[in-house]
């Protein structure tokens, strides 16, 4: 079983997400930058947003995944999703991705809710890598790993499918040792 953070600032909650948070999930998985960037169904209704919802205390149970909403702390309005996913060969190590709802977005919260859970995980979740990637073509992604202290190992060529091609991703990692920036 995975620990389950509850980790914030003054601009960002890490919290788990709640049957609540349906129609916000549902309602940004149809934008047209979250569908193309991340491994979400498509298309994507409510019944993947339940699923996905419902089905993360089994899967951090099984130690398969940490799901976390980025959430205002002061209206818990959802602001987007941050979650790790481990080695099933290596549960030191977890790849790091996450979302951010479309009228969040410039204003911080990927970084915010990054920088959160990766200092937690190099720390007191006990991880001793975390793996990032980010399509080339995603810029605003590459930004905010390199902001918070990611370093770039290099380039997964063709490595992202999402019709109708290939795309090449960038390989970030954070080691408990590095410096971390937010």
């Amino acid at each position: 079983m995975l620990p389950l953070p509850r980790l914030a600032d003054d601009r960002v909650l890490l919290r788990p997400f709640g049957e609540d948070d349906v129609p916000a999930v549902t309602a940004c998985c149809q934008d047209p930058l979250i569908q193309r960037f991340t491994r979400i169904p498509y298309p994507y209704d409510e019944d993947d947003a339940r699923d996905f919802i419902t089905g993360a205390p089994a899967r951090r149970l099984m130690g398969e995944s940490i799901d976390l909403a980025m959430a205002d702390p002061d209206d818990d309005r959802l602001l987007g999703a941050i979650g790790l996913v481990i080695d099933r060969h290596d549960v030191h190590r977890a790849e790091i991705g996450y979302w951010v709802a479309p009228a969040e977005r410039g204003r911080g919260v990927a970084g915010r809710g990054l920088a959160l859970l990766s200092a937690w995980a190099v720390t007191d979740g006990g991880f001793a890598r975390l793996d990032l990637q980010a399509a080339l073509a995603n810029a605003a992604s590459l930004r905010v790993a390199e902001r918070c202290g990611f370093v770039r190992e290099g380039t997964l060529r063709e490595a992202w499918y999402r019709g109708p091609s290939r795309t090449d991703m960038a390989l970030f990692s954070l080691l408990p040792g590095d410096p971390r920036h937010g």
